[in-house]
């Protein structure tokens, strides 16, 4: 899916916009503070229902105002139309799809977002939590069945860790048993398209980098020699003790290993950058292989820390992907030599005022 058209109203500083974008490529700038950011924050609200800039919802919402707004049409590869809208105020979300009411589940899966922005490349060198919702998003958007199986892990991992705290162990082999078994299918969705990742992340890290000797090792969450059950049973006077589940794909994660040693020991910052927009890419051309949908791609200020040589390189990539991408700046001439792009349109903010140039 193409977002084909966007309406924001109330939304920080933009006020009121529409824009009508390319389905390739679109070059935002604008100063700093302009609203640049907040166009590809209405962007990422209107495909999760949520801000990447803020936890609360009231800081996004334009100043003595009570509600946000962000509408849009998008256009399928068979060319149909649907509309999205959703409005934010407070704690209350309305969502609609066709002008039906709809869940946020479903906003994902009619416009998937992919953002990469300056502290993404935390993804490799920070906790694990970063890498689990990298790796959940990404199933997710690849097999529908995914989401059920992993609510109904966590909901059995909630009545476990509620035993545990209250000391009850006669009742834990009960809920052992089920959280086995939707962990370990929960484990095993993560494997496999990690499994899908791999010959993809190696290619663009060759592309980016040169680096040839590079692979991802996969975390369940547990001790993978003794497996999942038994290494429940080893854990259960730790658990006990801790009122906590310490074994279980909620402590999930992968690692990159470039030569045999984790990259976030071995290679430079710049290095880590690439390898982090090297899995992301990975992961968009890994959902356009794989289904009938595609990812709009956001990218905020990134270009700003790619010296000339990868910045033609990304967008010699982005061209080619066959995606929606949005990508910000303050100046045009941060984006390189756009020459190479067959397709693309520009939009200049200012004062949360969006032209198109």
């Amino acid at each position: 899916m193409s977002l084909k058209k966007l309406e924001i109203s109330t939304l920080r500083n933009i006020n009121k916009a529409t824009i009508e974008p390319s389905l390739a490529i679109n070059l935002i700038t604008g100063e700093n503070g302009s609203g640049k950011s907040s166009l590809l924050e209405a962007i990422f609200i209107l495909g999760r229902a949520r801000s990447f800039r803020a936890t609360n919802i009231k800081q996004v919402i334009q100043f003595e105002k009570q509600q946000l707004i962000v509408s849009g049409k998008i256009i399928q590869k068979s060319n149909d139309l649907v509309h999205l809208g959703i409005r934010l105020e407070g704690e209350k979300s309305d969502i609609r799809i066709n002008q039906s009411n709809s869940h946020k589940a479903e906003l994902a899966y009619a416009l998937p977002i992919l953002l990469i922005h300056p502290k993404s490349y935390k993804l490799i060198d920070a906790g694990p939590q970063l890498r689990r919702e990298f790796l959940d998003w990404g199933v997710f958007n690849m097999d529908e069945k995914f989401l059920n199986c992993w609510r109904k892990y966590k909901k059995i991992l909630q009545q476990r860790n509620s035993l545990l705290k209250s000391r009850q162990v006669d009742q834990l082999h009960v809920w052992d048993t089920e959280l086995t078994e939707y962990g370990t299918i929960v484990s095993n969705y993560r494997k496999t398209y990690l499994d899908l990742l791999q010959p993809l992340f190696l290619e663009l890290s060759v592309f980016f980098l040169n680096l040839k000797n590079i692979e991802i090792q996969y975390i369940p969450g547990w001790n993978d020699s003794d497996g999942f059950a038994h290494s429940m049973q080893i854990d259960l006077a730790k658990d006990l003790k801790y009122g906590f589940s310490h074994s279980g794909p909620h402590r999930g994660d992968f690692s990159v290993l470039v030569d045999g040693r984790l990259a976030k020991d071995y290679v430079s910052r710049g290095q880590l950058k690439l390898l982090m927009i090297s899995l992301k890419l990975a992961q968009v051309k890994l959902i356009n292989i794989q289904k009938e949908s595609s990812v709009s791609l956001l990218i905020d200020d990134l270009t700003a820390e790619l010296d000339f040589l990868n910045k033609a390189k990304l967008l010699d990539y982005l061209s080619a992907l066959n995606c929606q991408v949005f990508m910000s700046t303050t100046e045009l001439g941060n984006f390189g030599d756009l020459s190479m792009l067959n397709d693309y349109r520009v939009f200049h903010v200012e004062h949360g005022n969006i032209v198109s140039v």
